[in-house]
């Protein structure tokens, strides 16, 4: 049956894990990953949008085309990222994805939580008390990021572009019908391009940031990290 994530007890923070790629507001369905109602976002943003997104000017869409490229440019990638929920809560972790759809969060100890995307399903464990939620990665808006062929200019609304000394930060908006969702990145420019945080802001205003880092992005990641299996299997084996 479909549920929304619990915020208390020990799911508190299971809630912000599935924000940094869902929203707190997510509806998911346990045990299954059949598809469920999309997620209500705040597609609000300093930058005043109508429903195409934002006029461009010359240089937003260079810089655009940049970001498409920098994901078009990744393959396989494994890292670090620090988890800041809107209570400012920390949690830590390593993260891992393969293209097409593919990505793994797995949250240091003392947290038994992990995320893992098999390209076609997202699902939302808790190993301490065995739960399993799944949601469709055509649901989020990471799925437009985890293509094969990314064009955000293409398959997104650009809602803001904004260029400092050595930032780029611009957030966008799936056009597809089933994933309404708003994400905003943000990547250095300098030396190279490189993702370095994403922020997803709730249907309440409250945002969830995730910082990467030690990116690595020359190394094959194993295609079996991203198979999933329920946490009742693995307490079996």
């Amino acid at each position: 049956m479909a549920r929304k994530m619990r915020t208390s007890g020990s799911m508190f923070s299971c809630a912000f894990a599935a924000a940094l790629l869902l929203g707190p507001d997510t509806a998911v369905a346990q045990d299954k990953g059949a598809p469920v109602a999309a997620p209500a976002w705040n597609t609000q943003t300093s930058t005043q949008a109508d429903s195409n997104g934002i006029t461009l000017e010359p240089r937003q869409v260079e810089i655009v085309k940049l970001v498409s490229s920098y994901f078009n440019g990744i393959e396989n990638l494994k890292g670090t990222f620090v988890q800041t929920s809107p209570d400012k809560k920390r949690l830590r972790g390593k993260v891992f994805m393969k293209k097409p759809g593919r990505i793994r969060f797995e949250y240091a100890p003392p947290s038994r939580q992990l995320i893992i995307s098999d390209g076609k399903q997202i699902a939302i464990q808790d190993l301490d008390i065995n739960t399993d939620d799944r949601v469709m990665v055509d649901q989020t808006p990471f799925r437009m990021l985890l293509k094969t062929d990314v064009d955000l200019l293409r398959d997104a609304r650009i809602l803001e572009v904004q260029e400092d000394a050595d930032l780029l930060i611009v957030s966008v908006q799936d056009k597809s019908k089933d994933a309404t969702g708003k994400v905003r990145l943000f990547l250095q420019s300098k030396p190279v391009v490189e993702l370095k945080e994403w922020v997803t802001t709730d249907a309440q205003g409250l945002d969830t940031r995730l910082e990467v880092a030690n990116l690595d992005k020359s190394a094959t990641v194993d295609a079996d990290l991203f198979k999933i299996t329920s946490p009742q299997l693995k307490n079996l084996q």
